[in-house]
């Protein structure tokens, strides 16, 4: 039963979550998905998505960064996150050396491959927490199962136990070729280990852009990933054979349910658009910030190849016409909102990261890409550019890049110097169409890259980390968003957590 225990930690990301702490109870937690969780709070409040329909999805304090140490997604994520912990905890106590003893030698070998997932899982689980809330609670198969009272880690120890775990476990994985699809292989645990040295300096004040290269060239110099010729091809409905992602959660629409949102992108009259059995929600919620959308080069591919825009029309080419403040007018997606609050059913362009099927039955098959080779070129051109590698950063920027401007190949081409200049972004606040550039200027390095970050991996659950990063978070203005307070870094642990166990503080400013 191994095998079917391990798959139970994999599809905990997948299932909707009614569990709290391992145990049965709901008081708080509405049961929302993992990785619809980790979207919400990864991409709501930043400035390339706005997520407009506020009162349906209650993402209110997730977009305009006024969450509290109450707010149902914040709690949804953070035990989400530990009762995910605690099916890898609950694994590897069943997995010892000692009790996997009576088992022939190749029987051993093959949970021992195993028990390395269930470790990678769970320093996954906990490098979520680490970016999310920093300083948690710290629980392993070593500790008590009743009465137990985990102990507060800060940054610094979760950060080197995920780095020690990875260490010791990523040559007992599976590489590509010999692990199984939607399993974790050799190449998912040197991107995180990347993805947690390019965060270093965040997490812990300390930079790691060597230790960042070194595991990004393990990946390149393996020769099993490749870029897609088709930006898109990562994302397509039957997205298994793509030789880019290296790591994937499986969704399917009938033994893998949960992915669907296209409910949460289109609007309501794009059912007849795809055919799709269910209506979308409303008017649509997750849509481009304007500001964001004019950072652009009209000849970068990606910028359809992302967004729905214009006329919609149904499946027959019959123009769509609005439902709410459009009624009985065509239905024309333009790239303007009124402000971040109250916008039109038509205001802002659409994300269509991940393809939608025709016919689509209520869930997509789409699978989820966590990790793909893409990042690992820009994980390492960025550490080359923070090193003073500038061009060297430029060659990987541009091999990246080459496929969106397939029909003017001279665009795709950039220089170190070209990545140094500011941001393309106006930053500021809009009112009634309006945008008023934000007055107060603050310390920017390198903006052209963190543009360059945007175009590649918008809707892809990174934006936050790389505002963070890159200082723009609780700095900038955007749409109606307005910075209040560098402590909206982190997000509060739920108090009810807090007021469990002594052990643990709530993070500054949500006390």
């Amino acid at each position: 039963n191994y095998k079917a225990v391990l798959g139970k930690i994999y599809a905990a990301m997948v299932t909707t979550g009614q569990e709290k702490n391992g145990n049965n109870d709901l008081s708080s937690n509405s049961g929302q998905d993992y990785m619809r969780c980790f979207f919400n709070l990864q991409e709501c409040g930043t400035d390339e998505v706005a997520s407009t329909w506020l009162s349906g999805d209650n993402v209110t304090g997730l977009t305009y960064l006024s969450w509290d140490a109450n707010d149902p997604w914040v709690s949804d994520m953070y035990y989400r996150i530990y009762y995910n912990i605690a099916l890898c905890n609950e694994f590897l106590r069943n997995a010892t050396d000692e009790k996997i003893a009576q088992f022939t030698d190749q029987e051993q070998t093959e949970i021992r491959i195993y028990r390395a997932e269930a470790r990678f899982m769970r320093a996954l689980f906990y490098y979520h927490a680490l970016d999310l809330f920093r300083n948690i609670p710290f629980v392993t198969e070593n500790d008590p199962l009743v009465g137990y009272l985990p102990p507060r880690y800060t940054a610094q120890q979760i950060f080197d136990y995920i780095e020690s775990e990875l260490n010791d476990i990523k040559d007992e994985m599976l590489n590509k070729a010999n692990c199984p699809y939607g399993r974790a292989s050799q190449g998912a645990a040197y991107t995180l280990l990347a993805k947690l040295y390019l965060n270093a300096e965040v997490y812990t004040g300390t930079p790691q852009w060597e230790a960042c290269i070194k595991e990004c060239n393990d990946i390149l110099n393996s020769g099993q990933y490749q870029l897609e010729s088709d930006y898109l091809a990562p994302f397509k409905v039957y997205n298994e054979g793509s030789v880019e992602n290296i790591f994937v959660i499986p969704f399917d629409a009938v033994y893998a349910q949960g992915f669907e949102i296209y409910k949460a992108i289109l609007h309501a009259a794009n059912q007849a658009t795809y055919k799709l059995q269910d209506s979308p929600w409303g008017p649509g919620s997750y849509k481009a910030v304007p500001q964001f959308i004019n950072t652009y080069d009209p000849d970068d591919e990606r910028l359809d190849m992302t967004w729905i825009q214009g006329q919609q029309y149904a499946a027959d080419g019959t123009p769509l016409e609005g439902s709410y403040d459009m009624m009985g007018k065509p239905l024309v997606f333009v790239n303007s909102m009124p402000d971040g609050i109250f916008t039109g059913e038509a205001d802002g362009f659409r994300l269509q990261k991940y393809e939608i099927q025709e016919e689509c039955k209520t869930f997509m098959n789409n699978d989820f890409v966590i990790f793909r080779l893409a990042q690992v070129y820009m994980m390492k051109a960025e550490c080359l550019l923070r090193t003073g590698k500038a061009d060297e950063a430029a060659q990987l920027v541009t091999t990246v890049r080459q496929r969106a401007f397939r029909n003017h190949p001279e665009k795709a081409k950039v220089t170190g110097n070209d990545l140094k200049q500011p941001s393309k972004y106006v930053y500021g606040t809009v009112s009634d169409y309006v945008l008023t550039p934000q007055g107060k200027s603050y310390p920017e390095q390198f903006g052209r890259f963190y543009d360059e970050l945007g175009w590649e991996f918008v809707g892809e659950t990174m934006r936050r980390c790389d505002m963070i990063r890159f200082g723009h978070f609780t700095k900038a203005e955007w749409l109606s968003h307005k910075p209040n307070g560098d402590f909206r870094s982190l997000f509060p642990i739920p108090q009810e957590a807090v007021d469990a166990n002594p052990n643990l503080k709530q993070n500054p400013a949500y006390e």
